[in-house]
This record gives structure tokens, C-alpha cells and sequence, in this order.
């Protein structure tokens, strides 16, 4: 379930390279773990070695800490004896965390690597302003004397977050050593076999029943949590409401599942229908039903550094207008107008925004999720994604 780098090690495989990924035994975002017996075992997958660590299972913050810190000490313990056999010329930290950073710089030290630090959250940051941390907080002081190190001792940062170079510069890195590599998208995943392949026949009949009587779908594709902000969009839906060939599709399910089915039941909304998630192969074929989708958030900070969401990119390669209800000035969809981006959390912005784009003529909506289609195909693949890695790390 952690695509990025299973894809760009396919692509490096690709381009002659060998690729070694070291992760831990068990995370959260894996719907399969692994099966080791060992403390440091390997695996072949699709000509990438995996290096599993075996660490605690963890379902609370005090036992992901000490998922972590397994990981980072076991991963030291081992640098000696991973350095011996893999021999890198390029070492990446990768994790959202910024402990790794200390076992990856010993092991570049080792073998005279290259060292990158790849940021996918900015942390401590992030459980800074998630979860209310102090910056006195002890594990706030260890994660923030990591980020300085990392910045201090990396050949390159590389970030999914296209405005957050000023951060890092605070923390000790030096210019020309930042570089942004977004998320993409894996072409093999969006084939004309794969936008014809069946969903199941709830999902059909749902489709095919609301195109009957010629409403345009709202559609929201991935988990139903709080930082995604579908609270917002059903009380646009509400809004909407008297509006009857506008209807709103929302597909997945989460924790905030719950909240969402009594906000619509409370509201006796007609226009909100709710569909069980599919399978990764499949979300082509469904998103080519929808005819503006949606993408949200909550009022956050971290959002003014940028943000690389995978469905955004999936939304963008589905050829479909996006609505964006988040604080993110300068984004992606506003700047090559795939879409409208809105204040977070403002549902008569977003009404406002799905009436602007169910106003527009049909050819409009086609050019504007033509646009996102085709930015996307020109610079979101992995294969450039992945040559453009690589070049940023020995430019």
C-alpha cells in the first residue's frame, strides 16, 4: 500500500538500475504485512529487493513510537552489514518521519553515497499542528533535531511539497539543494482495458440509474476522514439540495462514515449516495463516471507549503474538473486550470464552484479536465517522475 516508492523502484529497475527497499516489518497504510521470521529477512518483488526489519505491530501513538524506534535502531544495528551487500551509490530516507535520516547518513558515509532526505509530510511539524504537540514536547524535540540534521547533511532534499523550500531553509539547508517530485501516476494503471473493466453491480446500477435521468455527478473517490473535509461537501450538498439533476457520489469508507450517513439522514437529502470502496485496479473505470470531482480539506497551515495528493492525480488523468476546498494558494488546479480551488471548509464556496462548472457548456467542462489529463500525462508519470529524481540528485 506505500505506491511511491514501489513505483519509482520499478522505473529504476527500469533504467538498469539496482534497488534496494529497507521498511519496516508492519505499518498502518498495508492492507497485507508481510510474513518474516527473521529480524532482517529479504524478498523479490517485481525485481526490487525488499529488506524487511521486523518491528512491533502498533494500534495506538505509544506503541508507534516504539515501531519506530525498532526501526531506526535495528536499521543502525544493521547499516554495517546492509552497506557490505548493497553497496549504494545513492542512499534516500524516505519515512515520514526524520529519524531515519541518522542510520541512512552512516550508511552513505559508509559507501561514500549520495544522501537524500525525501519529504512526504513535514514533520514534527505536522503532529505539531495535528495532533497540538509543544515544541517542548520530548518527541517533538528528537523529530526536530532530526529534520536539522537531515537538512544539514543531505546532498538533496527532495519534497512532494512544491512551496515548502522556505521551511527547510530555516532548518539549515543550504540553496540549490531543494528539488519537488510530486506524486504521480503508474500508466499501466490507466489503460482502455482498465476504464472498461466492470464495477460491481451496485456501483453500475447507481451510475447508470443517475445518468438515466441526466444528472451530473459530484464525485469523491478515497477515505472518508477528517482531514478530508467531506462534511463540507455534504453541506454544499445541501445547499443543492432543490437543485434535482445534481447529484453527489461518495465512495470508500472510514471513520467518519458514521457522521456523514446521520448528516444526510438528518437533512432527508435525496441527492447523497454513499458506495462501498473498490479495488486500486478499478478506479479508473469509476472515476470516469463522475463529472466534476471533489478534493477537500480542513483549515490548516501545512497546506500554504504545498500539498501532492494521489487523488488528485488520479483526478487529473480521469480527464474530470476538480473542485478544490483547500487552503493552498498558488495550487496545481488553479494554476493550469483543471478546475476552481475554494477556501477549506466553506461549503457555499463549494456550491458555488460545482454551479460554475455545472453552468459551463460541455465542451468548457471537457477542455478544463483536459487540461489536468494532459499536464498530468506530460509531468506526473513515474517514468519522468523517476528520471527527474535521479537527474536532481546528480545535477
Amino acid at each position: 500500500m506505500e505506491y511511491r516508492p514501489y513505483y519509482l523502484a520499478k522505473e529504476w529497475v527500469k533504467l538498469g538500475h539496482k534497488v534496494t527497499i529497507i521498511a519496516a516489518s508492519f505499518s498502518h497504510l498495508r492492507m497485507r504485512e508481510p510474513l518474516i521470521g527473521k529480524s532482517l529477512q529479504s524478498e523479490m518483488i517485481d525485481g526490487i529487493k525488499y529488506t524487511w526489519i521486523k518491528v512491533p505491530a502498533y494500534y495506538s501513538s505509544t506503541r508507534r513510537i516504539l515501531n519506530i524506534l525498532f526501526f531506526v535502531f535495528r536499521l543502525r544495528y544493521y547499516s554495517k552489514r546492509l552497506s557490505n551487500i548493497v553497496k549504494p551509490d545513492v542512499v534516500i530516507a524516505s519515512s515520514t518521519y526524520p529519524l531515519d535520516i541518522y542510520p541512512a547518513i552512516n550508511i552513505a558515509k559508509r559507501t561514500g553515497a549520495k544522501l537524500c532526505y525525501e519529504v512526504h509530510d513535514i514533520w514534527p511539524l505536522s503532529p505539531m499542528v495535528i495532533g497540538g504537540y509543544s515544541r517542548h514536547h520530548p518527541f517533538i524535540a528528537i523529530m526536530q533535531m532530526a529534520e536539522n540534521k537531515a537538512c544539514k547533511n543531505c546532498d538533496k532534499l527532495i519534497s512532494l511539497l512544491w512551496n515548502s523550500e522556505s521551511h527547510f531553509r530555516e532548518h539549515g539547508l543550504v540553496e540549490g539543494k531543494f528539488a519537488c517530485v510530486p506524486n504521480g501516476f503508474n500508466c499501466e494503471e490507466w489503460t482502455t482495458e482498465k476504464l472498461s473493466l466492470r464495477l460491481p453491480f451496485e456501483h453500475e446500477n447507481l451510475f447508470n440509474e443517475l445518468k438515466s435521468k441526466g444528472n451530473l455527478i459530484v464525485g469523491f473517490a478515497g477515505g472518508f476522514a477528517a482531514s478530508g473535509s467531506l462534511n463540507t461537501l455534504i453541506d454544499a450538498a445541501i445547499i443543492l439540495k432543490d437543485d434535482v439533476q445534481i447529484s453527489f457520489v461518495l465512495v470508500g469508507d472510514g471513520m467518519k462514515k458514521t457522521e456523514l450517513l446521520n448528516m444526510v439522514r438528518d437533512n432527508k437529502l435525496n441527492n447523497v449516495f454513499f458506495l462501498p470502496p473498490v479495488r486500486k485496479e478499478l478506479i479508473p473505470a469509476l472515476e470516469s463516471h463522475f463529472d466534476i470531482a471533489f478534493y477537500g480539506g480542513v483549515h490548516s497551515v501545512l497546506h500554504k507549503y504545498g500539498t501532492s495528493a494521489n487523488k488528485l492525480t488520479d483526478y487529473m488523468f480521469s480527464s474530470k474538473p476538480i473542485v478544490q476546498s483547500v487552503d493552498e494558494p498558488g495550487s496545481l488546479v488553479e494554476s493550469i486550470g483543471c478546475g476552481i480551488r475554494v477556501e477549506a471548509e466553506n461549503p457555499h464556496e463549494v456550491a458555488k464552484a460545482i454551479m460554475k462548472i455545472a453552468n459551463m457548456s460541455e465542451e468548457e467542462r471537457i477542455k478544463m479536465g483536459e487540461n489536468g489529463r494532459k499536464y498530468a500525462f506530460d509531468n506526473l508519470e513515474y517514468g519522468v517522475l523517476a528520471k527527474n529524481f535521479l537527474n536532481y540528485i546528480f545535477d
